[in-house]
């Protein structure tokens, strides 16, 4: 909800500022005096188009604020919050400068943004209806969403039931397409990783093969050379030929301590430790004879392990750095092939699975269409009635739902067009629906599409009359009316009135008018006051009480705002206004 505007240098406002509350806000005012500069200024913070032209004369720069209550509008506040902005105190402050060149600056919770995130968040939060406004009913996304909500749960479940199929029907079906347009790539990946596999198994690695036959070639490359290092150490340990070797020497020097053992005990201990190194000694001695003895040269065994360790580099060039990469290439690759060999059963399975859903989302387009057709009767009707009391008696409104038929594919292809109750048609997201609102203003005159049936005032009566009927579902919090009373009067007059009220209800309405009968169903009533000093006129906004009310509806009236007889009808357009609000609008 707009909690406050403030404009400053826009048009004939020299500076203002307006705050705003709940329910149902007029803004009267002599013409000329500046009543749709409040239009204006909303148009530029929902991030219209910025005219230089609109800058005060003598002024850089006008600019525009508005201060927003978010606290009940969480997707609005995180929207903020994406944009950089900051929400204070469950409120939002959004602006527009635009200087006298032409330039323009968005700002949104303080932070400088394009105009576009100023748009984004910005509109879901009014909808402006002028006579020459952009309107969001005349979109035609709009209109189908519209009538959506109209439709209520049913139509919400039903539409919800046609997504999800959507969804899982374009998956599906871009998935017949990966596989059919790849199916030449598959198979070529498939005859490469057979090569591979083939040549693995061949080979028959072993995990940790690699590594011993490293091992095992280089003790084999130098046999002779160990051979010889082990001789020479059994000899040194114990020798062969009754020469000097260690046991001898470690033997001789046990026997030197045994001997004056009864003299220390400590000789003793190391006599003792002396034998444990001769047995330990021994052991070894016995263990390089062995080892030397086991070493063979065997050119043969050489020969072969080199081979072995070169067909197994041959797979590490191509399928891993190691062996136990090598292997785990070979088991992933295997359960590839696996699916690429499939790749005939995978694309029936696909298929058939797309048959199904096919099936499915024409049954629920179906549902969907019918539905909306039946909301859309209901709409029409109830929108008619809201019309005739709005001084277009004969005006009746249609909402044509409707389907784009095409022609029967040559092939099933994926993407193709929905057969829908023996018709092909296109279809979206949202449906097979085309939905468009039709006007036919007089009786016997064809309907036609609101933006070509209806004048400016009229338009904005349908609007009005169709924002009535869908207040209870419309997400806008603030509905904005520029002259929606324009070419009507007397009682049509007071049925607007009593259908603007009725709007406030729900939501925040503004409405700028002409008409006293309107002006009295106000909430708030604020009336825009033109003076010059003789070189320059200014306006400003003012907050009437209800005397200075009574002597504005009074000028309304009459054009006389201290007549008695003005100001006593004044009175009663007030009293009538207060006891209809308590009754509700007729036929409602």
């Amino acid at each position: 909800m707009l909690e406050e505007i403030r404009i400053s240098s826009l048009g004939v406002i020299d500076s203002s500022t307006l705050e705003l509350g709940p329910g149902l806000t007029v803004i009267t005012g002599e013409t000329g005096a500046g009543k749709t500069m409040i239009v204006t200024a909303l148009g530029l913070l929902l991030g219209g188009r910025a005219d230089s032209g609109s800058v005060r004369t003598g002024a850089r720069a006008a600019r525009v604020e508005g201060v927003v209550s978010v606290a009940s509008l969480p997707e609005v506040a995180a929207a903020v919050d994406e944009a950089g902005g900051d929400v204070e105190d469950g409120t939002v402050l959004i602006a527009r400068n635009v200087s006298a060149e032409g330039r323009s600056r968005a700002f949104v919770g303080g932070a400088s943004v394009p105009i576009a995130t100023l748009t984004e968040v910005a509109e879901p939060l009014v909808a402006v209806h002028g006579q020459s406004d952009q309107h969001r009913l005349l979109q035609p996304r709009a209109q189908r969403a519209a009538l959506d909500r109209f439709g209520g749960a049913e139509v919400a479940e039903l539409a919800e039931t046609y997504r999800a199929l959507f969804a899982r029907l374009r998956d599906v079906e871009q998935r017949l397409v990966e596989v059919v347009e790849h199916q030449r790539e598959r198979a070529q990946e498939a005859d490469l990783l057979r090569f591979g596999l083939a040549e693995i198994e061949a080979v028959d690695p072993q995990d940790g093969e690699d590594a011993a036959l490293a091992a095992e070639e280089l003790r084999l490359g130098h046999a002779d050379t160990l051979r010889t290092a082990a001789e020479t150490a059994r000899e040194a340990l114990s020798s062969e030929d009754a020469g000097p070797d260690a046991l001898g020497a470690l033997a001789a020097a046990r026997r030197a301590l045994e001997s004056v053992r009864e003299h220390d005990r400590e000789a003793g201990a190391l006599a003792d430790r002396l034998a444990e190194v001769s047995y330990l000694l021994s052991d070894l001695a016995a263990d390089v004879a062995s080892y030397a003895t086991a070493i063979e040269v065997d050119p043969a065994r050489l020969a072969g392990v080199s081979e072995r360790r070169a067909a197994l580099t041959g797979l590490t060039r191509k399928y891993g750095e190691t062996i136990a990469e090598v292997l785990a290439w070979a088991q992933g690759s295997a359960a590839r092939l696996l699916d690429l060999d499939g790749t005939d059963e995978q694309i029936a399975s696909l298929r058939a699975e797309r048959t199904t859903l096919r099936a499915e989302l024409s049954a629920a387009a179906a549902a969907l269409s019918a539905a909306r057709q039946a909301a859309a009767s209901r709409l029409g009707e109830e929108v008619s009635e809201e019309l005739t009391q709005l001084a277009m008696r004969h005006a009746r409104l249609t909402i044509e739902v409707r389907q784009q038929e095409v022609p029967a594919p040559s092939d099933d292809v994926p993407g193709g067009p929905l057969h829908v109750d023996g018709r092909w048609v296109r279809f979206a997201p949202s449906g097979i629906d085309e939905v468009e609102m039709l006007l036919a203003a007089n009786t016997g005159s064809a309907p036609r599409p609101l933006h070509k049936g209806a004048s400016g005032g009229e338009l904005s009566r349908v609007m009005l009359a169709i924002e009535v009927v869908l207040a209870a579902t419309s997400p806008v919090p603030t509905f904005v009316f520029d002259e929606v009373d324009a070419g009507v009067g007397g009682a049509a007059a007071v049925e607007i009135g009593r259908r603007l009220a009725m709007l406030a209800r729900t939501a925040q309405v503004l409405v700028v008018t002409h008409l006293p009968q309107v002006a009295a169903y106000a909430d708030r009533h604020v009336v825009v006051e033109k003076a010059s000093d003789g070189t320059i006129t200014s306006s400003g906004l003012t907050v009437l009480d209800d005397e200075a009310r009574e002597r504005e509806l009074s000028r309304m009236l009459a054009g006389l705002s201290d007549s008695d007889t003005a100001r006593a009808h004044a009175r009663e357009l007030l009293a009538v206004a207060q006891a209809s609000r308590a009754e509700g609008p007729r036929g409602s």
